[in-house]
């Protein structure tokens, strides 16, 4: 029988936007208070109005409050909090933080440091997964440290070749490489830019196969030693390495390639003695040939749809597996039902190379609807501007099969409304509408190969904004510069509602809802 009872008494979000109002969402519905962290610069955010209480921790400089561990812990010991869950991005995969949780004595949610330092360089986790016997991509496992060791491994494997930093990830330290007399530049700059992006500047070479999908499963792992695997993403929908279309399950995918993956997935868990949600990231090709890429030590951005077609809460397993609860479900208990597409809503201009893009929400309506889930940290009057990551909103439709799931997302996105800055809503609609994408066959450089719309695409819809700029004057009135709590924007001046128990000593002032 599932244990009922709530698995904390309260949980610090150590992150900021729509995945901490997912998560602040997990923990009410599982009867745990929440404790949200923000920046000066999102003291109006969702995710601090929604939790229990909250704690301003610092300047909108990253550096200086999502990435400041001692103020964060500091937040956790002024709000008694018992556990830490740190979303994704920022410190989730930093085996430090995880340390210092555990140092501070709070429980992490997510895997332990171990796991994570063995999964963070790239290099040992290649090692690791070696002996275990899972498929890797063709290139080196120990470091390479000058040009003439990678010209031995390049002529083993052949080009063309990729430069990867052992470190880190988000596209970071990675050069492509067609021929010799690009390698010795290519390793110089990779080195550089892993240095400067985490301190350490050790490097491998790797095949660059083409063309491949990027296809991730999805496990959660328990104290009680029960790996389960949720079927697998399709993540080939990407540009530069950065995801934009998500999608459960994969198009392609046959039931012998999926049992395969998922075999292998396991197998990385139990290397590493992993527990908590990760996912184990693969590069297929040849059809139905596959090969490890990287593990993601956390939850992943695109964990709705996966929720969606396993019929899970992600956040909730999360939560009771940090507390030495079981799973409440095994493998053979689930089964997959339906699709889900997931596309990420940025702050990026399509129509000029996906420029970044910035200024103030006037005007924001989710879309609804059967099918329709919206995760977003949006709200009128937000300011949108460079300290931050341009994700904005994840919009996932469901359906009972691809092509209903892949209809009721082109009716979201027509729906979605944000006037005051650019999105990459067009290119999500050009892509859903794409031939190619509605028949599945894609791969990781079809957006960099197919997808350019120019400033000539761009379509006229000055009346479009004009109707939802009367529309808000006409909601806000003389007040539109600053709109009301009950439209989710700034208030002007001190809020009674967050005032009424403000602390105001050190670095840290605090709320809580009374």
């Amino acid at each position: 029988m599932t244990d009922v009872s709530p698995p904390f008494r309260k949980v610090l979000v150590a992150n900021r936007g729509e995945i901490a109002l997912r998560v602040v969402r997990g923990c009410r519905d599982l009867g745990v208070e929440s404790v949200a962290i923000c920046s000066e610069a999102d003291q109006a955010a969702p995710h601090v109005r929604y939790a229990d209480e909250a704690y301003t921790i610092g300047p909108a400089e990253a550096s200086e409050s999502y990435l400041a561990i001692e103020k964060i812990l500091d937040a956790a010991r002024r709000s008694q909090a018992e556990a830490v869950h740190p979303g994704y991005g920022f410190l989730a995969e930093n085996a430090e933080f995880a340390q210092a949780c555990t140092d501070a004595g709070l429980v992490f949610i997510g895997p332990p440091p171990a796991a994570m330092e063995k999964m963070g360089s790239k290099l040992e986790a290649r090692r690791t997964l070696q002996a275990a016997g899972v498929p890797l991509i063709p290139g080196t496992i120990e470091p390479v440290r000058d040009p003439s060791e990678a010209e031995r491994v390049a002529r083993e494997i052949g080009y063309p070749l990729l430069i990867k930093a052992s470190a880190g990830g988000g596209g970071k330290g990675i050069r492509e490489v067609n021929d010799a007399e690009e390698l010795t530049r290519a390793i110089a700059n990779a080195q550089q830019e892993a240095r400067a992006a985490f301190g350490d500047d050790a490097i491998y070479v790797e095949k660059l196969l083409r063309p491949v999908r990027h296809i991730e499963i999805q496990l959660i792992a328990d104290r009680q030693g029960q790996v389960v695997t949720l079927g697998e993403r399709e993540c080939s929908i990407q540009r530069r390495r950065q995801k934009l279309i998500e999608e459960a399950p994969a198009p392609t995918m046959t039931p012998e390639l999926r049992m395969r993956m998922r075999e292998a997935a396991r197998k990385v868990a139990e290397a590493c003695d992993y527990v908590n949600a990760g996912t184990v990231e693969c590069l297929v090709f040849d059809d139905d040939q596959f090969a490890f890429l990287e593990m993601n030590t956390r939850l992943q951005v695109e964990h709705p749809v996966t929720e969606m077609v396993w019929r899970v809460d992600l956040v909730a397993e999360q939560l009771r597996v940090a507390a030495g609860q079981p799973l409440t479900f095994t493998e053979n208990d689930l089964t997959m039902r339906g699709w889900a597409i997931e596309c990420r809503v940025a702050a990026e201009d399509p129509y000029q190379g996906f420029l970044p893009s910035t200024g103030t929400v006037h005007h924001y309506r989710e879309p609804a609807g059967p099918g329709i889930r919206v995760d977003s940290g949006l709200y009128d009057g937000m300011i949108v501007g460079v300290h931050y990551d341009p994700l904005l909103a994840k919009i996932i439709a469901r359906g009972l099969d691809r092509e209903q799931a892949r209809r009721r997302m082109l009716r979201a996105l027509s729906e979605f409304r944000l006037l005051g800055l650019q999105t990459n809503v067009p290119f999500h609609i050009a892509m859903l509408q794409d031939p190619n994408f509605i028949a599945g066959a894609i791969d990781t450089d079809y957006v960099e190969r197919t997808v350019h719309l120019t400033t000539d695409d761009r379509p006229d819809h000055t009346d479009i904004a004009a109707l939802a700029a009367a529309s808000f004057l006409q909601r806000n009135g003389s007040s539109a510069g600053t709109p009301g709590r009950d439209q989710g924007g700034p208030v002007a001046g001190p809020d009674p509602w967050v005032q009424r128990s403000r602390g105001q000593q050190g670095l840290v002032a605090g709320w809580r809802r009374n």
